[in-house]
């Protein structure tokens, strides 16, 4: 009888921490949950990555499951000057880039490893930390 008391006792004494770490790890997995769909809405709906990082088949279509893989472009510009005629797949994580990399660059313009600046089409992204942050973390969670 002994024991179950202690063995009661311990638990209810328990009781509190374990709700307590709980609500952390909910509250920490909210603010993930919460960043990554900030930075999708930023990526299809904001900075439209898809437009020139995605694949589309002869229609004009995007190819599903090829989300943000890289593509050709299809245009070009009617007078000449520097451009790129791909755009880069950046799903996982544009190649050469950390995700720190990628907030540094998205933040100042800056490539890593003295990488000269991005061609056009590509535009010159100027982003805030937070926004920057939900971008990568959103990129990061995407299967290559």
């Amino acid at each position: 009888m002994k024991n179950h008391r202690r063995l009661l006792l311990t638990g209810l004494l328990c009781l509190p921490l374990l709700a307590w770490s709980g609500c952390t790890r909910s509250d920490a997995s909210k603010a993930d949950d919460d960043l990554l769909a900030h930075g999708h809405y930023l990526v299809h709906q904001v900075a439209m990555c898809t437009d020139c990082h995605s694949p589309r088949d002869a229609t004009g279509a995007f190819v599903p499951g090829k989300e943000l893989t890289g593509a050709p472009l299809g245009f070009q510009p009617v007078v000449p000057m520097p451009w790129t005629p791909n755009a880069p797949g950046i799903a996982g994580l544009p190649e050469g880039y950390t995700e720190q990399a990628l907030v540094r660059y998205l933040t100042t313009g800056v490539r890593p490893g003295n990488l000269p600046p991005t061609l056009p089409p590509m535009p010159p992204y100027r982003m805030n930390q937070h926004d920057a942050e939900a971008v990568a973390a959103y990129l990061v969670s995407l299967a290559r």
